[in-house]
């Protein structure tokens, strides 16, 4: 990919729509749709999605011609037409064209990714997770995201999502890696952009305290009996001074 800096790239801005009474209840419906080609290698590609709430519900693969649902359970509750969006996308094409011969065929500006990774539950070792690498305000929506462990390229499990539509046009994206914690191993999400001079690797590993050893267990041991002791004879002194003091001062006042 960062071979690919300076190619003529031209996007469709991304077209955000609020459902209809959305502002009363609070919640919002977005429809985002976008097209791109990219000049010099005369690609084109595109998506269309829906999302609630900034939740997506399902996008729509383009190249299948297929309604693919964020969750397979939502397909049970309503349906949605892939032409439909096979329709948008061939309008969305004309207008592209008609913009790019508005811009001069000019290129955007190109905003490399901020990229975040962490886990989704806390760390166990041996106990399986799932690792997360968080792209986020990129421009254009062209990427790719690896994950290695231990300096290896490991692709089995990997799940990658569709680009997410911000509100200012630019991109975020998640990829997703299941693991099992062992301690030594150490992972790395390596991002490629064309705002990126070189890949960008995003350092993790399991954050544990080590084991103490058998002598630091001694130590800590015998520490724990000696201050035992040593409280057991600061009582029993405070005891016997306290009982003495008693004594004397009863003798001095019998009534």
């Amino acid at each position: 990919m960062a071979g690919g800096r300076g190619i003529p790239l031209a996007l469709l801005a991304v077209l955000t729509l609020q459902g209809v009474g959305a502002v009363k209840v609070g919640n919002t419906i977005h429809q985002a749709e976008f097209q791109q080609r990219i000049e010099s290698l005369q690609q084109e590609d595109g998506e269309f999605q829906q999302s609630f709430n900034a939740d997506e519900v399902f996008h729509v693969d383009l190249q299948k011609q297929e309604t693919t649902w964020r969750l397979p359970e939502f397909g049970t509750f309503t349906t949605f037409e892939a032409q439909g969006a096979l329709q948008n996308a061939a309008v969305g094409k004309q207008n592209l064209e008609i913009m790019m011969e508005r811009s001069n065929r000019s290129q955007g500006t190109i905003v490399p990714p901020e990229v975040t990774v962490f886990p989704k539950r806390r760390v166990e070792m041996g106990d399986p997770n799932v690792l997360i690498c968080y792209v986020d305000k990129f421009w254009p929506s062209v990427i790719s995201i690896t994950w290695l462990r231990n300096g290896q390229e490991v692709t089995d499990g990997v799940l990658e999502t569709v680009f997410y539509p911000r509100e200012d046009n630019s991109f975020r994206k998640f990829s997703y890696l299941p693991f099992i914690p062992t301690r030594g191993d150490y992972y790395d999400c390596r991002v490629q952009h064309w705002g990126l001079a070189t890949a960008l690797l995003k350092h993790w590993e399991p954050q544990v305290p080590l084991p103490a050893s058998e002598s630091t267990e001694t130590l800590v041991c015998a520490l724990g009996l000696a201050v035992g002791i040593v409280g057991i004879i600061v009582g029993t002194i405070l005891i016997i001074k306290a009982m003495k003091m008693n004594s004397a001062r009863n003798q001095q006042d019998p009534f």
